[in-house]
């Protein structure tokens, strides 16, 4: 039976996040401002009292990821968010919680870099999420919306996965969904005593069982070989599991444009333009971006009737290294990457896939 939701509200992307979030059961927030993300940080500060959660300021995103860490070990249904650079700070903690094997849920509204770079959206941290969130051997779950009511759906979504795999959850967005308003019909209330109750969870033995610990430290070898073997046999699963991506057009398509997140908005529209134009594109948009998924990729490879890929990024160019390990050699890929704040253009995509198709015609790649 599908859940009965609220009739639509327009909603500015950070706070519907915000909302939906409360609403998955998290009662506890912990962050630190940067721009754009701080109507998220906001709006929590606003509504985490009238629902008897806690809010705090903390005085930096070290600190705010460090207090992720105690209020899940704790049992707590946890959120921070911040921007590229305060996420960035926030990688020791995020690498301490993987190591710990604790649920949270950390949301990115991305903009340009490196270093200060600009306020404006940006896909330049596709790296950091799903290469390298932190030092060490980990992986977190990574969900890339698309639009407000994505952004919405999606951190119930990450609060589930994080608990049932015990491991750390990204909402990798961007300013362009943060600050954009949208049609938003949320998820229904949820109430925090129904969230999954974790029996390592340090809530006092109450003299009735043995003191437990929670720690990333291994002093020995090979218990810290043991426990990142199992750790993987569990991301495993997660890609048997979790991979998840929209199919647009690709029945018959020679094209397959592959995008996500904010970028995927005008790459569609640049399929559409291709289309009307006697170009049979379609597009692959990852849902996650880890596990990523390869799975579809592959099934449109092995059908046969796709000539080449076409990555669209907001970045230099990073989402096409994962496209390349699927495809493997097998067709050509091609990209197209804007950067510094500025949003790829339909026509510009769509002048791509031309030459693209010139080159299948005269038998090049």
């Amino acid at each position: 039976m599908s859940e009965v939701r609220e009739p639509k509200r327009l909603m500015k992307g950070n706070e519907a996040v915000a909302e939906a979030a409360i609403r998955a059961g998290c009662r506890t927030y912990f962050g630190y401002p940067i721009t754009p993300q701080n109507e998220l940080a906001a709006y929590m500060s606003k509504r985490m009292p009238q629902v008897d959660g806690v809010f705090v300021q903390a005085e930096s995103e070290t600190s705010a990821i460090n207090m992720v860490y105690g209020a899940s070990a704790a049992g707590a249904r946890v959120l921070t968010s911040s921007s590229s650079p305060g996420v960035a700070l926030k990688a020791e903690g995020l690498s301490y919680l993987a190591g710990a094997d604790l649920p949270s849920v950390i949301i990115n509204i991305q903009r340009g870099g490196p270093g200060l770079g600009t306020i404006q959206p940006s896909q330049g941290d596709y790296f950091m999420s799903t290469k390298a969130p932190g030092h060490g051997d980990f992986k977190c779950l990574v969900y890339a919306p698309a639009t407000v009511q994505e952004m919405a759906d999606m951190v119930g979504d990450a609060f589930e996965k994080a608990d049932q795999y015990r491991m750390p959850a990204l909402i990798l967005s961007d300013g362009l969904l943060g600050q954009m308003m949208e049609p938003v019909a949320l998820p229904p209330i949820k109430d925090p005593a129904d969230c999954p109750q974790h029996d390592w969870a340090m809530t006092g033995t109450k003299g009735e069982r043995a003191p437990m610990e929670i720690n990333s430290l291994q002093l020995y070898p090979e218990e810290l070989e043991a426990a990142n073997t199992e750790r993987y046999a569990r991301y495993d699963v997660v890609k048997a599991n979790e991979q998840a991506a929209e199919l647009y057009q690709t029945q018959d398509a020679e094209i397959i444009v592959v995008a996500y997140g904010a970028s995927a908005r005008t790459a569609k529209s640049a399929v559409d333009l291709a289309r009307d134009a006697g170009i049979k594109a379609g597009m692959v948009r990852p849902l996650l971006v880890w596990p990523y998924p390869d799975d579809s990729i592959n099934d449109l490879i092995e059908a046969g009737k796709v000539k080449g890929f076409l990555t669209v990024e907001m970045s230099m160019g990073q989402m096409v290294e994962d496209v390349r390990l699927v495809v493997n050699g097998r067709l050509p890929i091609d990209s197209y990457n804007r950067t510094g704040g500025l949003v790829p253009d339909p026509q510009a995509i769509l002048a791509k896939m031309n030459e693209m198709q010139a080159q299948f015609a005269e038998g090049g790649v």
